[in-house]
């Protein structure tokens, strides 16, 4: 049997990987890849109280409900519109439910008491392990989200001589001309990848998108919203290349300026 080329996009949040990659992952699945999305952040916890609640009750949704239920269920409908594997969901819990207490919080730098990353560094090194993949992609951290933050620092500490794709994470890339990059020494020297997305590659990655339908009106004020924006991206996913890409992946896809 021949090996299909693996790639393996380490997404924060249940909706990270989709919104700043899903074109790639689509074009890559549609090259003949394997392509599966993990999201660390997916646990469900009983009861929310404070600022986690508040992060539910603002998407209209009641006390009782599950939210991260609602949202693991969407990514399984975003793993299908772009026409990958179903997706994995990593068993961590949302900086809300750390003791980050507000908004700002999520954006100020991590805390002192927030140990999660030596927790996260053996679940990554095991997943990589297991997957075996051939190309990883990760998020650079730019807006500064405490939990894109500490994956980076974790999966960074897990290591990995796997080629990556650092992207940019969408909103954030949108929201600001110049967007916090807490992390932005560790790539700076990384040389930038453009992949052009096809019609149907942007496509998908609207429908997938979309499928976040808890989170669409609150970002973006809708599926109207959300395409303007993404349109502001002009069908391009920009990323930081460490190493070298994989013979495999589709050299169509890669801007010729780009020369990677």
């Amino acid at each position: 049997m021949n090996h299909l080329p693996l790639a393996l996009a380490l997404s924060p949040h249940l909706d990270d990987a989709a919104f700043s990659c899903g074109g790639t992952l689509a074009r890559l699945a549609a090259s003949g890849w394997r392509v599966v999305m993990a999201t660390l952040f997916t646990a469900s916890v009983p009861d929310p109280q404070g600022f986690a609640l508040a992060c539910q009750l603002d998407k209209g949704l009641p006390p009782e409900v599950d939210y991260m239920a609602l949202r693991r269920a969407e990514d399984v409908a975003a793993a299908r519109a772009l026409g990958i594997a179903p997706p994995v969901h990593l068993p961590f819990r949302e900086a809300p439910h750390r003791g980050y207490a507000s908004a700002p919080e999520l954006f100020a730098g991590t805390r002192a008491d927030d140990a999660i990353v030596a927790d996260l560094v053996p679940a990554l090194a095991g997943l990589i392990g297991a997957q075996a993949p051939d190309l990883v992609l990760a998020p650079q951290a730019i807006g500064g989200h405490v939990d894109h933050v500490q994956m980076v620092g974790a999966f960074r500490e897990a290591g990995s001589a796997v080629p990556v794709l650092w992207w940019r994470d969408f909103p954030y890339t949108v929201r600001s001309a110049a967007p916090k990059q807490p992390l932005g020494h560790l790539f700076a020297d990384l040389p930038e990848m453009t992949v052009v997305l096809t019609a149907e590659d942007a496509a998908r990655k609207r429908d997938a998108c979309a499928a976040y339908t808890t989170q669409i009106g609150f970002q973006f004020g809708g599926r109207a919203g959300l395409e303007s924006r993404l349109a502001e991206e002009g069908a391009r996913e920009r990323f930081r290349l460490a190493r070298t890409l994989p013979p495999d992946f589709p050299r169509d896809a890669v801007a010729a300026h780009d020369g990677a």
